[in-house]
């Protein structure tokens, strides 16, 4: 059991991952509540929509939880003539599709990580988990000074490297197979797609911290895997997609158990950054412009009001279906549930190993 978590209280040696804008206090709660360290994806939240999501968290369970931010800077340089090009794409995309919805200019294109940073800080979770770029050094030792504990994403053993330098307390290694928005801050994504069950032995051999083993995990035999090559603990995220309590569209839950492996891969057309999902039909009908598109967080920010409409239609298709490699292994049920059955089976896989 990973002393990092065993410290904070935490019997399992498993985290849900944070999957912001698919994850709800109700599914980090009742994770929680299992045993396991559930995630609040915040990426996309106010900091007072933060804040409230803390309060209900902490209101349905006593039990240590994460929240998770990306680290972006507070202001972005936009291309006017490349966001208008898009958004008549898109707009025609849609069009085509029968679903009457057009892209909105946002406000701002994301909230303000400094704003975040502060409402994470007011919230005070027992871990502050983050993706996209380091944290300052300064900034980590002020979470640890109020009793957070503070993980990194790392996609290489550089990122884990860096994180291990700034003196975070453990690192979350994603493997190329992991659903969802890659963390990748120190290369291209392209050059940071390693497999998981190479990063994780690679990564233990390179830091001093905790590992923590992210991508393709769905059930107890992969975590009592990456549990033997030195892993503290797993992260897993597709797994908890069709739970009850998860936000995933009703449409994009009934796809997973359906992926193929070879239809699931890196994409960029519906947020501008690198992200493993499902290859629908939006992402085959963006294909052409794949050179035209805005970086993250612009084209996410446009492309929010079709993703909204698409899960309103049923429409799984042309929804950001994001998930790991082996998707196809998901199984519909309550999470606390789902706890207890991953907690089971790495009980037996590793009696049966020893």
């Amino acid at each position: 059991m990973s002393a990092f978590l065993r410290s904070l209280g935490v019997r399992h040696p498993l985290i849900q991952a944070p999957m912001s804008g698919s994850n709800t206090p109700a599914l980090v709660s009742a994770v929680s509540g299992a045993g396991a360290l559930g995630s609040l994806g915040a990426g996309y939240l106010e900091p007072q929509a933060l804040l409230d999501q803390a309060a209900q968290i902490r209101a349905a369970t006593d039990q240590p939880f994460a929240l998770n931010l990306f680290v972006l800077p507070d202001d972005f340089v936009v291309d006017e003539a490349q966001v208008d090009a898009i958004r008549r794409r898109l707009d025609a995309l849609m069009e085509s599709e029968g679903l009457a919805v057009r892209t909105e200019r946002p406000a701002r294109w994301a909230p303000r990580f400094s704003d975040q940073l502060a409402a994470l800080r007011e919230a005070r979770p027992a871990v502050a988990s983050f993706a996209f770029d380091l944290l300052g050094h300064a900034q980590i030792q002020e979470l640890q000074a109020l009793g957070i504990r503070v993980v990194g994403t790392a996609t290489s053993v550089a990122e884990a490297r860096g994180w291990a330098a700034r003196g975070a307390d453990a690192v979350s290694v994603q493997g190329a197979e992991a659903g969802g928005h890659r963390g990748t801050f120190l290369h291209a994504p392209e050059e940071a797609m390693v497999g998981l069950f190479a990063l994780v032995p690679l990564t233990v051999a390179a830091v001093d911290i905790s590992v923590i083993a992210a991508g393709g995990i769905m059930d107890g035999r992969g975590m009592v895997a990456a549990e033997v090559l030195g892993a503290d603990a797993s992260q897993l995220g597709t797994a908890f997609l069709a739970c009850p309590e998860s936000a995933a569209a009703e449409a994009w839950k009934q796809d997973l158990p359906q992926a193929q492996d070879h239809r699931i891969g890196t994409i960029y057309s519906f947020s501008g950054r690198a992200a493993r999902g499902l290859r629908n039909r939006f992402v085959e009908a963006m294909q052409p412009f794949a050179g035209e598109l805005p970086p993250y967080p612009i084209l996410n920010a446009l492309t929010a009001p079709l993703r909204r409409a698409a899960a309103a239609a049923g429409r799984g298709d042309l929804l950001s279906e994001w998930c790991g490699q082996a998707a196809a292994l998901v199984r519909p049920m309550p999470a606390a549930e789902l706890v207890r059955v991953l907690m089971d089976e790495y009980a037996a896989v590793r009696c049966t190993a020893t």
